[in-house]
């Protein structure tokens, strides 16, 4: 990248940009022109970011500084894109960047939480609970996975993490396989695409088991139909690899994306899990313009998934009227706020021995 200095260009800040932002476009024309480099035709595009300041100044970090935010904002938009320095965007970056480095802090400085929530069966006995990953912030308190998580899996943060995770769940496996109230229960771990990716995944994996003790049948593996579906034969290969070691999968938020049934049979699954979507309306009358969609949907993804032998699990159930209907289309399994909200596992674990 490179740095223009234009001068002279009036005082006026509506005159000053629109001749800034003509200079960039016939520089970006020029640019285009077709390049000829021996026997082969090159093309260039250019991303440009643009910033406005007065003289005197006393240097050029500051401008050059924003000039690279914006060009930096121009080339995220697409590319070959014009973009001026805008102090809110900057503000987010910043905030978003503050926010990486204290997570990488939290990661070392053991902010990290695993919490639980209760899966039921449908005569509403624990069968097992999902970990949830939580942050416990010095500053700011607990921070939001929804806030956190996209965060580390843009920076590749999700790796460390989600082993932290994995590696945490084997342990408390084999804690509960001491105790009589919590032996039979299994817990699920959500596994990132970039996790899964990893060439060592099912080493990782198999090496938590080990180390931990932990009953390698009770641990079940929760992927995305984003994961499952992008090169399903390595997928498949893997999947099958940690299935002969015991381990269980569920597909998660089924039905929100672009479910292939044809691959779907293929797979070595045996939970398939409603996502809440379907769930927080399955219980809405008709006149509500829902209509019976969301309960004929779930009847028809329940017979589905019953006639290839999978288990399905309702995510998200908060009323009993919920609860009768999903009973009702078949559901084999629950989870939400109607059985129980994440709780750290001391709290779950006492929980779990007062239901006993």
């Amino acid at each position: 990248s490179f740095a223009v200095l234009l001068t002279g260009l009036g005082h006026a800040a509506t005159d000053t940009a629109a001749q800034a932002e003509r200079m960039a476009e016939a520089m970006q024309s020029a640019l285009a022109e077709p390049l000829q480099l021996q026997h082969t035709t090159h093309y260039i595009s250019a991303s440009i970011g643009i910033t406005l300041f007065q003289a005197p100044l006393g240097n050029l970090d500051m401008p050059l500084q924003h000039a690279e935010a914006a060009m930096y904002q121009a080339k995220t938009a697409g590319r070959g894109l014009v973009r001026f320095f805008d102090p809110d965007t900057q503000a987010r970056i910043e905030a978003r960047l503050h926010l990486e480095n204290d997570l990488r802090q939290a990661i070392a400085g053991e902010q990290l939480r695993l919490f639980y929530q209760l899966q039921v069966d449908g005569q509403g006995r624990a069968c097992g609970a999902e970990v949830l990953l939580r942050w416990q912030h010095p500053q700011r308190g607990m921070v939001s996975p929804g806030e956190f998580i996209p965060l580390a899996e843009a920076s590749d943060l999700i790796l460390p993490i989600g082993l932290w995770v994995l590696q945490g769940a084997c342990q408390q496996l084999h804690a509960w396989a001491q105790q009589p109230h919590l032996a039979a229960l299994s817990i699920a771990v959500n596994v990132s695409a970039k996790q899964f990716r990893q060439p060592d995944f099912v080493q990782q994996v198999c090496q938590a088991i080990a180390t931990s003790g932990a009953p390698a049948q009770r641990l079940k593996l929760e992927l995305t139909e984003s994961v499952v579906l992008e090169e399903v034969e390595n997928t498949i290969e893997k999947m099958a690899q940690l299935r002969s070691h015991g381990v269980r999968f569920a597909l998660d938020d089924f039905g929100t994306g672009y479910s292939s049934l044809a691959y779907l049979k293929r797979l070595p699954i045996d939970v398939l899990k409603i996502d809440r979507s379907f769930t927080m309306d399955i219980d809405a009358p008709e006149h509500s313009g829902q209509g019976k969609r969301p309960a004929v949907l779930i009847d028809a993804i329940v017979a589905m998934a019953h006639q290839l032998d999978l288990r399905v699990l309702a995510e998200g159930v908060e009323t009993l009227a919920q609860q009768e209907r999903l009973l009702r289309s078949g559901c084999d399994l629950f989870q939400g706020y109607r059985f129980s909200r994440p709780l750290p596992e001391a709290e779950f674990r006492a929980w779990a021995a007062a239901q006993q």
